[in-house]
């Protein structure tokens, strides 16, 4: 099923939104969770959420070329404000007509302000309330970034989508110092809402802070709230958190913001992660993980992730995947992937291929459920096919508050055995992306 008849006769949204440069309409609600599936009109393409956009640092994905994300039905990918500021840099960029002409990509875009390299590269970083200064890994060179400087820098890449700076720090971060990032957060949503010169034709979200800390949390989906933004996102987390924790503050964001806006989880992609944290209301997710662990030769598939480094794979003439469509799937085996998987550029293109197309296909089938009103039942059977009966209790909780309860058998027998998750953190995305 097509981006362009997926929400089939569905013509009527049940919620809109409309901003200068985003139209947001929600035309399905699932009726057990928080789960909606909606189109995203952006300048640039309209996008059908829940979505999964893929990571493009500096406006590549590697390995793979702007046509090839097409045929996988990429929507929106993302770029980074702080690198692609310092190469190519803005006046290259506003020559060559933004980062979408200069990179040949048609669909959707959406720039990082910069601030995840507070924590990503914090020891090249000084905050201040005027910005961060940072020392260029390029060529060591200081340089400021302030809010002001972020909006700008993307405002010359033209992204459909631009994230307010914000002063981020890590979600294992306690005391004074969250409270203090989060109100500075939103003092800078202000001056960017200020600075930004384009507004009729780029989106500003911003972006709720607040640590781990229920209170300071809910003060900034609030204050957030107030500035009436054409979408929002929920920043601070994926930093190596307990998944108990993520999964509380994801669904108390969702709680607070907007039902007609798009809401945005940031530095999300695990597949289970997918599945739950879109049952709590997420419409919009990225992280490099895809990407990033094709490169170790990892594929993706549904019971989780298929090392073809191993030995075991050198004569298995199998596809990763026999019902994947992607064109790794349809032309190459298991065998020749273990021979060029970290070995070859060959390899690390065929399993990104393969594994933007599997989170593709994966959101494709989200939005699907969500449509039919079938949520739940997906739910379950993803669970049964990828962690068995002894699932993790952090999903078995975060579920249960929307109304899925894996502990009560359903009409198929399934039945999950919560297993304790002490060992279930967030994988800690606070590294440099891509």
């Amino acid at each position: 099923m097509t981006a362009t008849n997926e929400f089939g006769h569905l013509d009527t949204p049940l919620e809109a939104s409309n901003s200068p440069a985003l139209k947001f309409e929600v035309f399905a609600k699932c009726s057990t969770t928080k789960a909606r599936a909606s189109k995203m009109h952006l300048p640039h393409y309209t996008a059908h959420t829940p979505i999964f956009m893929p990571v493009g640092t500096m406006g590549s994905i590697k390995g793979i070329t702007t046509k090839q994300l097409e045929a996988l039905d990429c929507h929106v990918i993302l770029g980074n404000t702080y690198h692609l500021g310092s190469r190519p840099g803005p006046e290259l960029l506003e020559k060559a007509g933004g980062l979408h002409k200069f990179m040949a990509w048609n669909r959707g875009l959406l720039t990082d302000s910069g601030g995840f390299q507070m924590v990503s590269l914090l020891k090249l970083a000084n905050i201040t309330e005027e910005g961060v200064e940072f020392e260029n890994p390029h060529d060591g060179q200081k340089m400021m970034l302030t809010p002001e400087m972020s909006i700008g820098l993307q405002n010359a890449i033209g992204a459909d989508i631009m994230m307010q700076l914000d002063d981020v720090v890590s979600s294992l971060t306690t005391g004074p110092r969250v409270e203090e990032a989060m109100w500075r957060s939103v003092r800078w949503l202000d001056r960017s809402i200020k600075a930004h010169k384009r507004p009729t034709e780029q989106n500003l979200f911003p972006i709720v802070q607040g640590g781990l800390d229920i209170e300071l949390r809910t003060k900034s989906a609030q204050e957030l709230v107030k500035r009436d933004s054409p979408g929002y996102a929920i920043g601070g987390l994926s930093g190596g958190e307990a998944k108990g924790s993520f999964w509380r503050m994801v669904s108390l964001s969702t709680d607070i913001l907007p039902t007609n806006k798009p809401r945005y989880c940031m530095g999300v992609g695990y597949a289970e992660d997918l599945v739950v944290c879109s049952a709590l209301g997420v419409d919009m997710y990225d992280c490099v993980f895809p990407t990033r662990t094709a490169r170790f030769g990892n594929a993706l598939v549904r019971t989780g992730s298929m090392s073809l480094k191993q030995g075991r794979y050198s004569a298995d003439l199998e596809p990763i995947d026999r019902d994947c469509d992607c064109s790794t799937c349809a032309n190459y085996t298991r065998a020749y992937l273990h021979t060029t998987a970290t070995k070859e550029t060959t390899g690390c293109h065929l399993i990104t291929i393969h594994n933007i197309a599997f989170q593709m296909r994966l959101m494709l089938d989200i939005r699907k459920a969500i449509v039919e009103d079938r949520y739940p039942a997906f739910i379950r059977e993803f669970m049964r096919i990828r962690f068995g009966k002894t699932v993790p209790m952090w999903i078995v909780d975060a579920l249960k508050s929307v109304n899925v309860d894996l502990t009560v058998p359903d009409s198929s027998g399934y039945l999950a055995e919560p297993v304790a998750d002490d060992f279930q953190k967030v994988p800690n995305a606070w590294t440099e992306p891509n």
